[in-house]
Parts: C-alpha cells; sequence; structure tokens
C-alpha cells in the first residue's frame, strides 16, 4: 500500500444478518477479523420499513468488540441520535434532507466523542454541503434510494460514480480530510471502482455475502480481497 495512503473499511450491515441471532453472527464476525459494523436505524416514516429496533442495537452493543458505524434514516433525528449514542458508536450519520438544524446536530454528535456525517439520497445535489462539509468527519453517498434495497426493481443511480467524483474533487480542494462512505447494494466490484474515486468506507450487505458460502468462506473472500486491493491504491 502507497505511503499514507488510508485503509479501506469494510463493514458488515447488521440489517443483512439474522435479527434473531445478531450476538452469534456479530461475535463471527469479529473473529472472522472485521472489526466495523454497520448499523441502519429506519423508522418507518422516512422509508417504509422498520427492520431494527434502537433497545435491540443498544443492548447488543457491550456484547461485541464491533465498532458501530450507525446510518440513521429517519425523521426525528434528535430523538434517534440520542438513543443511538446509548450504544457508544464509532461514528453516525444522519440525512440532511430531514435536518432543520445539521450543524448543531454534527457538533453535539462530536461532544460525545463520535464521529459525525451527513448522509445524501441519490438525488440530494452536492450542493447542500457547501456550508457543512467542514464539519463532517465523512460523509454517506447512498448509491440506491435509502430503504428500497430489498425492492427487485430498485436498482442502483447511473450516475453515483460521477456524484462521488464531484465530492471527492470538493474535498480535495478544500483541504479537508472528509471521508466518503458508500451504501446500496454494494458489490466487491463497486468497492474496487469506488476506491479508485477515493472513497474509503463501504457498507457490504449481501451483495458481498455469498448465501452458498458459510461466514468464516465470505469473511476470508472480502478481507482477502480488501487487503489486496489495499496493496494496489
Amino acid at each position: 500500500m502507497k505511503q499514507n495512503a488510508k485503509k479501506l473499511v469494510l463493514a458488515p450491515s447488521l440489517i443483512s444478518l439474522d435479527d434473531c441471532n445478531m450476538v452469534g453472527l456479530t461475535s463471527s464476525l469479529e473473529k472472522c477479523g472485521f472489526d466495523t459494523l454497520h448499523v441502519d436505524i429506519i423508522d418507518g416514516y422516512f422509508s417504509p420499513d422498520m427492520p431494527l429496533g434502537v433497545t435491540s442495537v443498544v443492548r447488543l452493543a457491550p456484547k461485541t468488540g464491533l465498532k458501530f458505524d450507525v446510518h440513521l434514516m429517519v425523521n426525528d433525528n434528535h430523538f434517534f441520535v440520542d438513543e443511538m449514542l446509548k450504544a457508544n458508536p464509532h461514528q453516525m450519520c444522519f440525512h440532511l434532507e430531514t435536518e432543520p438544524h445539521p450543524d448543531m446536530l454534527l457538533s453535539h454528535i462530536r461532544r460525545h466523542g463520535v464521529r459525525a456525517g451527513v448522509a445524501l439520497k441519490p438525488s440530494t445535489p452536492l450542493c447542500q454541503l457547501d456550508y457543512i462539509l467542514e464539519r463532517c468527519d465523512f460523509i454517506m453517498i447512498m448509491l440506491i434510494n435509502p430503504g428500497y434495497a430489498h425492492i427487485p426493481g430498485e436498482t442502483k443511480v447511473p450516475y453515483a460514480a460521477r456524484k462521488v467524483a464531484e465530492l471527492k474533487k470538493m474535498i480535495d480542494r478544500r483541504g479537508l480530510n472528509t471521508e466518503i462512505e458508500i451504501d446500496g447494494r454494494v458489490s466487491l466490484e463497486d468497492v474496487e471502482a469506488y476506491a479508485k474515486l477515493g472513497v474509503t468506507h463501504f457498507v457490504c450487505g449481501s451483495s458481498c455475502f455469498q448465501k452458498n458460502q458459510t461466514m468464516e468462506e465470505n469473511a476470508k473472500r472480502i478481507l482477502a480481497f480488501k487487503e489486496n486491493l489495499e496493496k494496489q491504491l
């Protein structure tokens, strides 16, 4: 890996695991070598789904050594931010589209020692980041409309790569260290393509984990891919 190159973070998605065996599966992920778990919290209003309860996630937190990467897809950001802070996450983002006071909420999250960022739906323009980019530790770019990944006809938007490339240029022009994360049916092919555009954090769900492989086999394949890709960057 080139000197000063950033390591890639491939975070398995909690929403893709069997919610009846979260403790066992997160333990397996940790033993296999993963260090971060992506946690989606959806309120059923922002998107028509509610797969995980905040209480379950908070109870899971002390039972695993995985760092929580929390993505809030909710209308009432303040309530859910405070609830998820109880899980001592490593980082947390909320959707810019639903927050009237993003600067204040970013500061609130960071005061708790948590990395803070904002997430953008596919069609939300980057210009909305103009006055808060410097306040963000990371930006989450959605490749698919949030909460709709389970719908068969919903596909990744064709302009995602252009949006990520433009965001990277915006970050570089300002001399910032803001990182970019992508989410939404991210495959290993996407990891390779978007890493070359400057993305460092990737949410790994069903497009990365193959159903015909065990957890150990999937982990070995994914982590080996990550290590080889890091050497090329």
